[in-house]
């Protein structure tokens, strides 16, 4: 018989789940949704490896029913608001970490949390994360003030901006003069410096946080000559605010990347690939590899179908796939030669090896649609129907 004693977040979820049961909450207050996240909850018990997931997914969904003001409430306990912050679904700069990999990411230095705040005629901005692993650099800024607009990023295009658009709405609503543009939102795009100097990279995504309210994520994804010490400059502007608003805070990563740079090539008739780069950090997997030649088609790939571009899974040694944090699809024939630079989900410690597992989807090219795409069985987006070419198979090995 387990003597062990419950460990306190587990004791905190379990009155939370009780607290729920026993109220009687008020109509349209979200209770049933509650209510069949805690049946999931027990599901996932069974079913879910982490052990922080297990514990997370009821606080998860609170959260993100009733809203993260709930920790600063009185409404949990120092203990409970500690393990609400740190469920990676509240802010998608966690996306794709485990507990385990975001505990990691905090002991190197690669995730932080500085907090530092800068207010402006009423809206007070907040660097809330960092996070950089020596492949890319993630940030989330947080906004508060009263009557801010719905959206955090700014609906408006400068005025100097040229577009092709004759839509004479869309052009009244979006191309408004600064004195008349609602207060409240970010511009477009923050400036980045890195110890003074504007970081070599272009900005790859910014926008609203999809997870956080009144957040905005920026990332800068594949870069490579950032030092693992310096200072991160971040300048940014709100409407309606005439002064613009400057973070700095120091950087520093116990960098422990491993990086193999097999130059390996694989070939199946008219298509080759060869591998030039595979890197591992504690939060990210990038693959780079060049590729030359048609890309083959299977049986059913012909007629009325045809194969994509092809596209590359990263398998680890226990079998499990990694994410791909982005996937294109390129609604046209597939051209002769790709440079492939793309990040991955984290491998877990102490992999000993990878597996490229190259594969084509199928479309029809009368209108380039991809066959399979859609919901599966389980609720989740397919990508579609995935064709893998064996003999492009490739093991890598980590010198690890």
């Amino acid at each position: 018989m387990d003597k062990r004693p419950t460990p306190p977040y587990e004791r905190e979820m379990d009155q939370l789940e009780d607290w729920i049961n026993e109220s009687v909450m008020p109509r349209g207050s979200m209770s049933d949704q509650i209510m069949k996240e805690i049946e999931k909850r027990a599901m996932q018990r069974k079913t879910t490896k982490s052990k922080f997931a297990k514990r997370a997914v009821l606080a998860a969904s609170v959260v993100g029913i009733l809203g993260t003001g709930v920790v600063g409430a009185g409404f949990v306990s120092p203990t409970m608001a500690a393990t609400l912050k740190q469920i990676p679904g509240i802010g998608s700069i966690f996306y794709g970490l485990s507990s385990d990999e975001i505990q990691t990411a905090v002991d190197k230095g690669i995730l932080s949390h500085p907090n530092e705040t800068v207010s402006h005629d009423g809206i007070t901005l907040t660097l809330s994360d960092v996070l950089y692993d020596g492949t890319r650099l993630s940030f989330s800024i947080e906004r508060q003030g009263e009557n801010m607009p719905e959206g955090s990023v700014s609906p408006y295009l400068p005025t100097d901006v040229k577009t092709e658009s004759n839509d004479k709405e869309w052009l009244k609503k979006h191309k408004v003069p600064e004195k008349n543009q609602l207060k409240g939102y970010f511009k477009y795009f923050p400036e980045v410096l890195i110890n003074g100097k504007k970081i070599d990279s272009h900005l790859n995504s910014y926008g609203d946080d999809p997870e956080k309210k009144n957040s905005v994520v920026g990332e800068f994804m594949k870069l490579d000559s950032l030092p693992d010490e310096f200072e991160l400059t971040i300048r940014t502007s709100m409407t309606g605010v005439d002064e613009p608003y400057e973070f700095k805070v120091p950087v520093k990563i116990d960098n422990t990347m491993i990086t193999v740079k097999p130059n390996e090539a694989k070939t199946t008739g008219n298509f080759s690939y060869t591998v030039k780069e595979l890197k591992s950090t504690s939060t990210t997997t990038r693959l780079v590899l060049d590729s030359k030649g048609e890309v083959p088609a299977s049986p059913e790939q012909t007629g009325e179908y045809a194969p994509t571009m092809m596209y590359y899974d990263i398998v680890d040694d226990q079998g499990d796939i990694l994410e791909q944090r982005q996937f294109g699809y390129f609604h046209s024939k597939p051209k002769t030669e790709y440079h492939v630079d793309e990040l991955y989900d984290a491998l877990k410690p102490n992999t000993k090896y990878v597996t490229i597992k190259p594969f084509t989807l199928t479309v029809k090219p009368a209108d380039w649609s991809i066959v399979g795409e859609g919901k599966g069985a389980d609720g989740k987006l397919k990508r579609g129907d995935k064709t893998y070419i064996k003999e492009l198979e490739m093991k890598i090995p980590l010198n690890n």
